[in-house]
């Protein structure tokens, strides 16, 4: 039973990344704003309740590791597996300068992340508010730079406002419970082998949480919108830490794993450094990056399981 609940959770979330691509276009038409813009504050932040659902239930519940471990494991899959497989499918010949301070924040909150575990603080309501109010700086930032550009969105089908506006909530909707659907009986299937907490969650819950990145990223490869999946994981990303982490602060206090501190952390701050130096160096992120990014993410779940 719980495999053919896997398989519905999966057609959700196809289902509900096509409304919020075509409604996300319409919407960066409607508001004449980049595509990228969009992708970082609307798709981001939608593609990240699946996340914030998992580790809200986690922490009421006193299983705090699996939140943790879904964060980072989530940032983990987001840059090396869905930028690694959309990169692949199709190369982003360009990186601009919103691109590159996106990646530049997602350091530093890493590095944050990192400090924060050196020095065993606790998330609580206090990190909540803090965490909360630098997102809200963080996005509001992101708004204010992005730049117009009428060109990336000009060809694209636009619909009335208030079918756009249907599209994005129904397919966030689906992305949700699609998620949930696909993470709790991938959880049910690992509980039966005896998977330690922490390992479940930076492994089986973040990947299952990471798919509608991942369908939204593939989705958009086969469209020519990798500005559009960039935006998503650069932003999705921030969300994770800033957003899950920090609403999830206010249902209880807990602190970063011992397994966590000590390994997925750096790996999560090595991925994006990373896909930094990339981008910087390089100025685009060819098939080169996709099958490095590929292989890191497959070592690092074999190393979780070995």
């Amino acid at each position: 039973m719980d495999f053919i609940l896997l398989i519905a959770g999966l057609a959700m979330l196809i289902i509900g990344a096509e409304g919020i691509i075509r409604g996300s276009v319409s919407l960066a038409k409607k508001l004449q704003i980049s595509l990228f813009t969009i992708g970082v504050v609307v798709v981001a932040a939608g593609t990240s309740l699946p996340e914030l659902a998992n580790c809200i239930r986690a922490v009421i519940i006193k299983h705090s590791d699996i939140a943790v471990g879904d964060v980072v494991g989530s940032n983990i899959a987001n840059t090396f597996l869905i930028m690694g497989t959309t990169t692949i499918l199709c190369p982003i010949l360009l990186i601009t300068r919103n691109q590159l301070t996106q990646s530049t924040i997602n350091i530093f909150i890493a590095l944050g992340f990192i400090i924060f575990s050196w020095f065993s603080l606790s998330f609580n309501w206090i990190f909540g508010i803090t965490a909360l109010l630098l997102l809200t700086a963080i996005m509001s930032y992101q708004v204010k730079i992005g730049s117009i550009n009428l060109n990336e969105v000009k060809d694209q089908k636009t619909y009335p406002i208030i079918i756009t506006g249907i599209f994005i909530v129904v397919g966030i909707l689906f992305l949700v419970l699609g998620a949930r659907l696909f993470v709790q009986s991938a959880v049910n299937i690992a509980q039966k082998f005896g998977i330690a907490e922490s390992i479940i969650g930076a492994s089986i819950v973040a990947f299952g949480t990471s798919l509608p990145e991942l369908v939204v990223g593939v989705l958009s490869a086969f469209r020519k919108k990798v500005d559009f999946a960039l935006g998503n994981v650069l932003g999705s990303n921030i969300y994770n830490v800033l957003g899950i982490l920090g609403v999830s602060s206010f249902f209880g206090t807990f602190e970063v794993p011992i397994l966590i501190a000590n390994f997925d952390l750096y790996v999560m701050a090595g991925a994006i450094l990373f896909i930094f130096l990339f981008m910087f160096y390089f100025k685009k992120l060819t098939r080169l990056f996709g099958i490095i990014s590929l292989i890191a993410y497959i070592t690092y779940i074999t190393f979780l399981y070995v």
